[in-house]
């Protein structure tokens, strides 16, 4: 029995790495974004666990006797899911709109082995500080940068996106990408690893 991690990121290998040593790595064939567009008007805290399950099962199709394991991050705001912003003009019109609320970061995952499914989603509280002159310094000091493009909400907490976060509620690690503990607790209980 292989474990699978079904994501590319570099961010959720380096996590399952505090799991375990040795797994797999295997991206899932699916068109995220059709999946998402088939769920619009459903709870946006429903919708990372459903995208979650589409990797794990994708990627299982191929493996049945395997253990494989979906996550997809979603970052939740005003009730609406804010994804990975496309330019710059997007970046800062996401981040100054989450200057002083709370937001929640919800990552789902789902375990999948033959037809043995376990999935949850973890959510994190996140609050960014005010919009004052110094946190619209930041904000254009980040956005100059690579790093919010490639991540949900256009910030990454383990980077300078930290410069932006007053509190968390919540598991840290699940905002990087990855509710560790709970996924180790899963896989444990569950007799995987």
């Amino acid at each position: 029995m292989k474990l699978i991690l079904a994501s590319l990121s570099p961010r959720r290998k380096e996590l399952m790495n505090l799991i375990v040593g040795g797994f797999d790595i295997e991206a899932a064939d699916i068109d995220e974004r059709a999946i998402e567009d088939s769920l619009t008007g459903q709870d946006p805290l429903t919708v990372s666990e459903k995208l979650a399950l589409e990797k794990a099962l994708a990627v299982a199709k191929d493996h049945p006797g395997d253990v494989v394991i979906g996550a997809d991050t979603s970052v939740i705001a005003n009730g609406k899911i804010l994804g990975k912003p496309q330019d710059r003009d997007e970046a800062k019109e996401m981040l100054t709109m989450l200057a002083g609320i709370e937001h929640i970061v919800a990552t789902g995952v789902a375990v999948v082995r033959g037809d043995d499914v376990i999935s949850f989603t973890e959510e994190t509280k996140v609050r960014f500080y005010d919009l004052d002159p110094y946190m619209e310094k930041k904000i254009d000091e980040y956005i100059d940068s690579p790093d919010p493009y490639d991540k949900a909400g256009g910030y990454g907490i383990q980077t300078k996106g930290a410069l932006l976060v007053e509190k968390i509620d919540g598991d840290y690690l699940n905002v990087v990408g990855l509710p560790v503990a709970r996924l180790a607790r899963v896989l444990t209980e569950s007799g995987y690893i």
